[in-house]
């Protein structure tokens, strides 16, 4: 039997074993040796990549920003070769009640703005730059409230967004930053109603997550394993359930020009400073 090719990815919740079981089979039945490793981090995760533990990652995107600046520090090169349809193009917005008084990203000076976990680009980083591009500072000119849960999970789990949903509604904050697809959940649901909130700002389009390889990896393999991803079809009754529970219903080649906002996002704040120097 052939060395399987080996997907790093973070198990952020227990549907992540059915996913890549599901993928491992449907690997299998087209000649393709697959198997996965599962890590409870994603600073782990790609310190693991450089160690040659695995040879594709599952990256979030502050993950793909990790791997790709420690290549370079390393001399290196880190590869997006392939994404979601719904990991392009996603946008953040910082919601206010409509009886909050906040009608801009300026009004925020002295408020409370309620934030997901730390390390969330949607929910944190990413809507914190934006603030802080109106001239506001984080910590400094308004109060941060974090809802640090799943840290090292990368804001893919999406209970310290509910939590600043909930705070903004209770009073415990006067903004909160989601993502708007969470939004119009979190509308569903009734955590946070629509006609009783408003958006008062909204990110520029960014990308999630990605596969990333590093080079050195088979390529043969790893553009078999691209070409079998984007093979995959919504109207095939055995991949449907696998591509519903992944969130997507076309797998597209990777592209990196999705990442800007993050990548200032993390110069700004200095996010990445300490894992880089480790």
């Amino acid at each position: 039997m052939s060395q399987p090719f080996i997907l790093g990815a973070v198990a952020y919740d227990p549907k992540v074993v059915t996913i890549w079981e599901g993928f491992k089979e449907y690997f299998a039945q087209r000649g393709f040796a697959f198997d996965y490793v599962l890590y409870s981090n994603y600073e782990q995760q790609v310190l693991s990549h450089f160690d040659g533990q695995f040879h594709v990652a599952w990256n979030s995107p502050l993950a793909w920003i990790e791997a790709e600046r420690l290549a370079d520090k390393r001399g290196r090169k880190a590869s997006a070769i392939a994404m979601r349809d719904s990991d392009r193009d996603l946008t953040g917005v910082i919601v206010t009640r409509r009886d909050g008084g906040i009608a801009t990203l300026t009004d925020l000076k002295g408020k409370r703005v309620a934030i997901g976990a730390k390390d969330s680009p949607q929910a944190t980083l990413i809507p914190l730059e934006l603030i802080a591009m109106s001239g506001l500072a984080p910590g400094k000119d308004f109060e941060v409230i974090s809802f640090n849960i799943g840290e090292g999970k990368h804001g893919d789990h999406i209970g310290g967004e509910r939590e600043a949903a909930k705070a903004l509604m209770a009073n415990g904050a006067d903004a909160c930053c989601i993502l708007d697809a969470n939004r119009m959940l979190f509308a569903k649901e009734g955590t946070l109603p629509t006609a009783a909130t408003q958006i008062v700002a909204t990110t520029e389009p960014f990308d999630h997550c990605n596969f990333t390889v590093l080079d050195g990896a088979p390529q043969d393999r790893v553009d078999r394993f691209v070409q079998l991803l984007l093979a995959m079809s919504y109207t095939d009754p055995a991949v449907r359930p696998l591509l519903d529970m992944e969130g997507l219903k076309q797998w597209l080649p990777g592209r990196v020009s999705g990442y800007a906002a993050l990548n200032r996002a993390v110069d700004r704040f200095r996010f990445l400073d300490r894992f880089l120097a480790a």
